[in-house]
């Protein structure tokens, strides 16, 4: 007997369960298939898209981080070459495969300067592109793979990040379900992460410090969803 199989065995005994235990089997999986969703928070019960998102840009502009809003896709060039000319940043940016990305009309900003591929260590600035927001926190759910690159939520100093209000959701609960909706409940990605800000710490004399375990700088594009028709 294994270590392992030596410490689920005493598992097993104090709770009086068998190792085939075909029924506590059923009650596992019948909890995991169900998906019980916990509690939401108050806040964001019954809101409107339009009070959702200011509940979002509030969390995030509180954490650091700078929010623009565009109207268009078309827009978010312009917008990205603003804000890095306003923090004096370089018109350089590291960006994974995601054509609703690369396929933006980067034409309209000649002086900014597109590399592919995944963040490297000389790379300043990178640019992503969020598969949900939450309100409930001001929180962005980044999912990996050749599209947009782990490396680019943490490895440059500066990161731009793009999310559509249509992919703004109350709470932690329904970005889980649209997660799964896009991927399958077998085909999750490796890796979901839940940015809410730049990154700081306080641990080291109690000193805030921007930028210690990620990026110093955060600065979120949301798309407006276009409005009805009249």
């Amino acid at each position: 007997m294994t270590s392992r199989e030596a410490i689920l065995s005493k598992i097993r005994a104090g709770l009086g369960a068998g190792r085939d235990d075909a029924a506590r089997r059923a009650i596992a999986e019948e909890r995991i298939a169900a998906r019980a969703r916990h509690l939401t928070p108050e806040r964001v019960k019954d809101k409107s898209p339009d009070q959702l998102l200011k509940l979002f840009r509030g969390f995030l502009e509180r954490e650091s981080a700078s929010v623009v809003e565009v109207d268009s896709k078309q827009d978010i060039p312009s917008a990205i070459a603003g804000y890095l000319r306003a923090s004096n940043l370089p018109a350089r940016i590291r960006v994974g495969g995601d054509a609703r990305l690369t396929q933006l009309p980067w034409g309209s900003e000649p002086h900014l300067e597109l590399l592919l591929g995944r963040a490297q260590p000389g790379d300043e600035v990178g640019l992503t592109h969020a598969s949900a927001a939450v309100a409930e926190t001001g929180t962005l759910v980044l999912v990996s793979g050749a599209d947009n690159p782990v490396t680019l939520n943490f490895l440059p100093e500066t990161h731009i990040v793009v999310v559509e209000e249509g992919d703004l959701v109350p709470a932690y609960e329904d970005a889980w379900e649209a997660i799964r909706a896009r991927f399958g409940a077998r085909a999750m990605p490796r890796t979901v992460n839940f940015i809410s800000g730049p990154s700081r710490t306080g641990d080291i004399g109690g000193r805030l410090v921007m930028g210690a375990h990620g990026p110093q700088r955060m600065c979120v594009v949301i798309v407006r969803r276009p409005a009805p028709r009249t």
